[in-house]
């Protein structure tokens, strides 16, 4: 599949290697799921209910899971609503529906209320606690640096920096130095993604990106995550499959 060829970097040292992916239920993740299970990866899809105002993403997550070959799928709890500080986490802090995505990496003068204080951070140790545990090398998460809301976990720094201290923290990381923390998406336009994933059959009807969708899993269409899925579909010359509550 032409598709790859620029993702051969990213693929499995040994056919059928096991890999986590930190899985949300949205469409960046889903599309990565769909690129590692391509790759030769075995699939172990993560999801965290860190306390978010909403859990159709999660919801969407099983799906998603079951849908592109999770060898298996695991959902933890992690109560981050007791730290508060984000407006995905906390009800009284309105999610920004005016703001703008920051198209520059290392701009982040103005990082907006939807970051989550250190959520990757803390999700990636627990997809490196997984990883250690099953014997693999390889974690996954869908960080973008180009169509993104301006978070300093999504920068390329950030990835290698996680993947140092990975090797440094970890009994394989010392004794193998073999650790691989992986972003493939980092560098891509959402158009792009959005290309990657229908190239690999990804069904994005069954993703949730929105901060603020309902239980049925029917986005907002006006948070920044609505309208950066929007320009992608958009700029992708595709119909956006996304629903849509009735007063969008």
């Amino acid at each position: 599949m032409d598709v790859l060829k620029q993702f051969e970097r990213f693929a499995p040292k040994k056919k059928g290697a096991p890999a986590v992916l930190l899985l949300s239920g949205g469409l960046d993740s889903a599309t990565l799921l769909a690129l590692i299970k391509t790759l030769g990866y075995t699939p172990y899809a993560l999801s965290v209910r860190y306390g978010q105002t909403h859990s159709s993403e999660l919801d969407a997550a099983v799906n998603v899971a079951k849908a592109y070959g999770a060898f298996q799928h695991e959902i933890i709890e992690l109560d981050l609503r007791r730290f508060g500080g984000s407006a995905l986490t906390d009800s009284e802090i309105e999610i920004p529906i005016n703001g703008k995505a920051n198209p520059h990496p290392e701009n982040v003068g103005e990082i907006p209320v939807t970051y989550v204080p250190a959520r990757n951070t803390i999700l990636l140790s627990c997809a490196l606690g997984w990883m250690e545990a099953l014997g693999g090398q390889d974690i996954f998460f869908g960080a973008n640096a180009v169509d993104y809301s301006g978070y300093p976990d999504c920068r390329p720094a950030y990835v290698q920096s996680f993947e140092a201290m990975a090797n440094l923290a970890t009994r394989i990381g010392v004794e193998e130095h073999s650790i691989r923390v992986h972003a493939p998406i980092i560098d891509l336009h959402k158009s792009e993604i959005i290309r990657l994933g229908m190239a690999l059959g990804v069904d994005y009807a069954k993703t949730v990106s929105c901060y603020q969708a309902n239980a049925q899993g029917q986005a907002c269409g006006i948070c920044e995550s609505c309208r950066l899925r929007k320009l992608g579909f958009s700029e992708a010359g595709l119909s956006d499959p996304t629903v849509y509550q009735s007063n969008t």
